[in-house]
């Protein structure tokens, strides 16, 4: 259906040619929304969508606005509808009442005290280690954060892969130390 058609229905009779119009671009605009709101949204969220589409191309098509591809337009208005209830959903489903009942079912999905202690500890440790200087940090990164053997080792800083085990050994022994005395070893 193009403008020029869709004015000359809306003029005999504007039931009618909201009906046609409706009619041949119903599934057009389902499809579009469908698509975008898949997963996310009810069927009842998807129809309403859809009828706000609707809504909007009627009004401006009222207007006398007939310039420009139908389907175009109508595809445009699907996808922006589509987002904005996408939107809403999300805003909806975030926001829980904290006196809700169902507020009283949620569990964060990670401990965040938990969380946090285990970056504190993981920033005393990085601490610590660099705090050995050089070459020891990087020996006891290389080995125990990236797995790398001796051999591997003493090519990439340049020393014997024998030295790099005395020095791995030794270095490791003061981070004990150093850790000990920071309280973070358990007895």
């Amino acid at each position: 259906m193009t403008g020029s058609e869709y004015s000359s229905m809306l003029s005999a009779s504007p039931e009618m040619a909201h009906k046609a119009l409706f009619d041949e671009y119903f599934g057009y605009a389902y499809t579009i929304v469908h698509n975008r709101l898949r997963g996310s949204a009810s069927a009842e969220d998807i129809e309403e969508c859809v009828s706000d589409v609707f809504a909007d191309v009627f009004l401006k098509y009222e207007r006398g606005d007939f310039s420009g591809d139908m389907k175009g337009y109508i595809g445009t208005v699907a996808k922006r509808r589509a987002v904005d209830r996408y939107r809403q959903l999300k805003r909806q489903a975030a926001s829980v009442s904290l006196e809700d009942d169902a507020a009283a079912g949620l569990r964060a999905a990670t401990d965040i005290t938990r969380e946090s202690e285990k970056r504190e500890l993981s920033r005393i440790l990085l601490d610590r280690i660099l705090s050995l200087g050089e070459p020891d940090s990087t020996i006891i990164m290389q080995k125990f954060y990236y797995n790398k053997n001796s051999r591997q080792i003493g090519t990439l800083i340049g020393m014997k892969a024998s030295a790099v085990r005395m020095r791995c050994s030794r270095a490791a022994e003061k981070l004990k130390t150093m850790l000990a005395a920071d309280g973070l070893l358990g007895e």
